[in-house]
């Protein structure tokens, strides 16, 4: 007989529940019914399965775990923004950021606790990795973060995006399987193609996701238009370089056709002048790419980066505008509570 030494119950596949339940002498269908209770309906204790009798619920819990995420603290910003910060089971804290507009309702969720990537302007590559994500630890973080747009906006989520802690290609299987159970039908229900996936730029795992045939849209964190000045602010570029990622992106559409986005921070005299504008074009015009996302840069302590004046932001997106890339100024939203682009660092 399977021994069942407090394994997560949500690392079970349906199958492997319905053996357990038949070895107990119980009725398959017992297995949907735990099955929909922990993803379709995210029960986060055994004792919320009210369908199932006291006695097989003590059973349960005797034999498995369900280490679920909880909110251990929300803040909002004056300008509807809404951060949270997650607990996990073993008393690490992660960030998640709900972002409200008026045709939009995105969660911006975490892949890891702190990251090893060490990109100079942002605040989590100042903090150690301490470990990935499971995969129901992130599914949790959409589910939370949706629970928290209804209550507050009447309205499901209607994005997710993988831009807070961590880098999402270094926690491959979790962020993969996790976007599985979040647009299963069984789980909530969300499309891929309203999900985007951002990564700094892991080459080989890049051209992973287009062996899979992912469905959601990948995002690049350029940030600098050349080797050198992208080695100087994102260490990943030593191994990673522009040409070998304009390689993986071309290879990612060719396997899967979907949307590709390029996120580039302007910083004030670093990567904000026309000859870099112009050398993003030459970049844009190699990857079949939808858009770029110029960004605000938000600053953080560690850090001593500023963010351009309004007029030089305007000459770089209209230089960009001229020599037809498709750009769009991504304004800043939760500044106030740290829950901007690149400030996640649980403070």
């Amino acid at each position: 007989m399977l021994k069942q030494a407090h394994k997560n119950i949500r690392h079970l596949s349906k199958e492997e529940l319905e053996q357990y339940f038949e070895q107990l002498g119980e009725k398959k269908f017992r297995a949907k019914q735990v099955y929909e209770w922990l993803w379709t309906r995210q029960a986060r204790r055994f004792e919320d399965m009210t369908n199932l009798s006291k006695e097989l619920r003590t059973k349960l819990a005797e034999n498995f775990s369900l280490p679920a995420l909880t909110a251990d603290l929300t803040q909002n910003s004056a300008d509807g923004t809404i951060k949270s910060r997650f607990r996990t089971v073993d008393g690490h804290l992660v960030e998640g950021v709900l972002i409200p507009t008026d045709d939009r309702k995105t969660a911006c969720v975490s892949s890891q606790i702190g990251c090893s990537l060490s990109c100079k302007f942002c605040a989590t590559g100042y903090m150690d990795r301490k470990r990935n994500l499971e995969f129901d630890e992130i599914f949790d973080e959409v589910a939370l973060i949706n629970e928290q747009c209804e209550k507050s906006y009447g309205k499901k989520l209607t994005n997710i995006v993988f831009m807070g802690m961590g880098e999402p290609l270094l926690n491959y299987k979790n962020v993969l399987k996790a976007i599985e159970m979040i647009s299963s039908p069984e789980g909530l229900g969300m499309s891929p193609r309203r999900i985007t996936v951002s990564t700094a730029g892991v080459a080989k795992m890049i051209r992973q996701l287009g062996d899979d045939k992912v469905r959601f849209k990948l995002a690049l964190s350029l940030h600098a238009a050349n080797d050198a000045k992208r080695h100087e602010i994102m260490p990943i570029n030593d191994t990673n370089n522009i040409k070998s990622l304009i390689d993986a992106l071309n290879y990612f559409y060719q396997q899967t056709g979907n949307e590709i986005t390029f996120e580039y921070i302007l910083f004030k005299d670093f990567n904000d002048s026309l000859k870099d504008a112009e050398e993003l074009v030459k970049i844009y015009r190699q990857v079949p790419a939808d858009l770029v996302n110029i960004i605000e840069y938000n600053p953080i302590d560690l850090a001593s980066f500023e963010k351009p004046d309004e007029e030089k932001t305007m000459q770089f997106m209209h230089y960009l505008e001229k020599h037809r890339v498709n750009v769009r100024l991504r304004r800043s939203r939760g500044k106030d509570i740290d829950a901007a682009c690149g400030q996640l660092a649980n403070k």
